[in-house]
């Protein structure tokens, strides 16, 4: 028969186990997992970033962005550190769309010339990625997209983005097929051939 004052040390010794488990698998709190960068680096960001994941505050764009076969965004600092060249592209149905726009950087967000669009960067432990929050219209829409220079993350990566979408009540994301093609490189001949219309959830 076991003492009981050994019973009650193997009960504390289970309960602090458990306790101890339960702290290392729960997921960060969601004030970590979303907070903005403090600084961004132009240089690191500049170049060209494949589309992983997305989610859209609105259903009916969630179906569109599920459509794309993939989609790249581009920043480019020619000008300036302070301002930036932001370009998309879109692969869709055998068509690749192209849109590119002026924006001005100040710390960790950067804001469209015509002012439809805040976009803020978050922190990822993803060494290769960006995490873009994107406010379209005073808020009638949000869009938060994970990116990568990687066409295939770790399943652990994707999973943190995940729970970065839970944490802004949105839809479950969408994963992109790392098999498709991305739409070349914007130039003057495929530019024109091709279409260069926003595609919609990219319209503001």
């Amino acid at each position: 028969m076991i003492p009981p004052h050994r019973v009650g040390f193997s009960v504390f010794a289970m309960a602090l186990l458990s306790l101890t488990s339960l702290s290392h698998s729960a997921p960060p709190a969601c004030e970590t997992l979303i907070r903005p960068l403090d600084q961004l680096d132009p240089h690191h960001l500049e170049g060209r970033w494949a589309m992983v994941a997305g989610s859209l505050s609105d259903l009916s764009l969630m179906e569109r962005l599920a459509q794309r076969d993939s989609a790249t965004f581009s920043f480019s600092s020619n000008i300036s550190d302070s301002y930036i060249l932001f370009s998309r592209s879109a692969h869709v149905e055998n068509k690749c769309h192209y849109s590119s726009e002026n924006t001005s950087l100040k710390g960790s967000s950067f804001t469209f010339e015509n002012g439809s669009i805040t976009t803020t960067f978050i922190h990822t432990s993803c060494r290769d990625c960006i995490v873009v929050s994107c406010v379209v219209e005073s808020g009638k829409r949000h869009h938060f997209y994970l990116l990568s220079r990687r066409r295939r993350l770790e399943q652990e990566e994707v999973e943190e983005f995940r729970a970065q979408v839970q944490c802004l009540h949105m839809p479950p994301p969408v994963v992109m097929d790392p098999t498709k093609e991305l739409c070349p490189e914007p130039t003057t001949s495929n530019s024109a051939t091709q279409s260069g219309e926003k595609t919609e959830e990219d319209r503001k």
